[in-house]
């Protein structure tokens, strides 16, 4: 018999801002540390591509970027990908339902969702009053429909935050009308008018902890009220160190005070997120279907939050790139620490739920595959990188600039040392190097030449729907 699915998937969390993932014990997230104690917790996860709209099309379709076409953030980008998780567990008979974030093109687009309720979060892109009516964020957005019905004259940008920005300050209105409580009560919802005859996969999209750094008055004060021992940024010997005063800067250093400040805001969203998750668990508890529930939760991609002098994502350090994924199904239990990327959930939670895989992804259940390195990468302007990481090191190339980085993960977790000439190490960093050159020998932005690196200006982040793939738009099964 089938288990239902519900897959929780966050925005921009990083690994080491759970409470079980946190070494400096200051984040509480009771709900995730009891999921991740009870189930899968993967300690080596990691997004290939940190920004929201590629790794998203990672997780859905369960392929590589080179193959889904997205090596960078880019809007307004049609979602035609021949075969996508929801569409799978819809062929085997699942009801099939999203709610909260999708960041797809068209905004409606269902992906093979039978329903969505839609929140994407306060975007730049969809709120330009120049957008066609019927595609401005007022039509398409449900819960500022929902909002604007419970507080008339209510808006995202109530509070003066922006979406990209490091400035924090506690939620304006009650509560009960945050994004993240939607959410969760539309989750429950959910489940009380599901339909009861046939298994359900169910996608729980929060847009937070992305910025704006805005949660309820009460988790802002319990970060708050103890600034002093958030403690300063992560730095080593490599970055470069000037200050910013750019309320949406990509990099830069912050007065402590403002530092504090902006951690007290992403931290109180993670733990009233906690909550919400919780209160959403407790109901699926209350609705006697957690034994018959595959449960999985995972972020998209992290967050520099100030760390080597660099804000938000797109880069290829650990605060970008390493993601929290823990997926709690009674019959598998935890026999190894594998090396996994979002383009794996797809084919874990298939084989979790139904006990079948698909053809013609990229990603596979870890249980019959394990992989030695991954390579990601990020098209960023200047800092464009490539990387490839293994479970304990970690060599990127930055093709603008024709620099290379690279750090002993094992002894070295925060990348505070660049070990890139260092005589010890040069053997393996031309191992790194030469996996790297055979990832992107054949791709069209002419990264290799004579089988070195070559200094690149890539400036497209959509590959196009590239030739070669083999999807299986039939869902022909195994």
């Amino acid at each position: 018999m089938n288990k239902n699915v519900v897959m929780i998937v966050v925005d921009q969390l990083r690994y080491d801002s759970i409470g079980c993932h946190d070494p400096s014990g200051i984040i509480s997230t009771p709900y995730l540390d009891q999921l991740a104690e009870k189930g899968v917790d993967f300690q080596h996860a990691y997004s290939g591509v940190p920004t929201c709209i590629p790794a998203r099309a990672s997780l859905m379709t369960g392929l590589k970027q080179e193959h889904h076409g997205r090596v960078g953030y880019q809007d307004e980008v049609p979602w035609n990908y021949p075969v996508t998780m929801a569409q799978t567990f819809q062929q085997q008979g699942y009801q099939t339902e999203a709610i909260g974030k999708m960041h797809v093109y068209p905004d409606r687009h269902r992906c093979g969702f039978d329903h969505v309720l839609l929140h994407n979060g306060y975007l730049h892109e969809s709120r330009k009053q120049t957008k066609a009516y019927l595609s401005q964020y007022e039509q398409v957005d449900d819960y500022l429909q929902w909002l604007k019905a419970q507080v008339p004259g209510a808006d995202l940008i109530d509070d003066g935050l922006e979406c990209n920005s490091w400035v924090a300050r506690p939620w304006p209105y009650e509560e009960r009308y945050h994004p993240t409580n939607w959410v969760t009560m539309e989750g429950l919802n959910f489940l009380s008018r599901r339909d009861p005859t046939m298994p359900f996969f169910l996608k729980l999209s929060y847009t937070r902890p992305h910025s704006p750094l805005n949660p309820p008055a009460y988790y802002f004060e319990m970060y708050a009220n103890q600034l002093g021992a958030l403690g300063a940024v992560s730095a080593g010997d490599w970055e470069e160190k000037q200050p910013t005063h750019l309320i949406d800067a990509k990099k830069g250093y912050l007065p402590l005070r403002e530092l504090n400040r902006m951690k007290a805001g992403y931290y109180g969203l993670i733990t009233h997120l906690d909550h919400q998750i919780g209160r959403f668990l407790q109901g699926l508890e209350e609705a006697q279907l957690t034994e018959e529930t595959v449960i999985l939760f995972v972020s998209d991609h992290g967050d520099q939050l100030g760390d080597h002098y660099l804000f938000r994502k797109g880069y290829p350090y650990q605060e970008s790139v390493h993601v929290p994924l823990m997926m709690y199904n009674p019959a598998w239990h935890q026999e190894s620490q594998p090396l996994v990327e979002l383009r794996d959930v797809f084919p874990m939670l298939l084989a979790a739920a139904t006990g079948r895989t698909v053809k013609g992804i990229d990603g596979f259940d870890y249980r019959q595959n394990e992989r030695e390195y991954l390579h990601g990468e990020h098209l960023l302007g200047e800092d464009s990188s490539q990387f490839i990481l293994t479970k304990t090191e970690k060599f990127i190339w930055f093709p603008q600039r024709q620099q290379e980085q690279f750090f002993d993960l094992a002894v070295d977790p925060r990348e505070c040392h660049n070990l890139i000439d260092e005589a010890a190490y040069q053997q393996r960093i031309e191992v790194l190097r030469q996996l790297l050159i055979a990832e992107l020998a054949q791709r069209p932005e002419g990264f290799v030449a004579e089988g070195k690196l070559k200094e690149t200006i890539a400036t497209t982040p959509f590959l196009g729907d590239r030739e070669g793939r083999d999807c299986d738009a039939g869902g022909n099964w195994h």
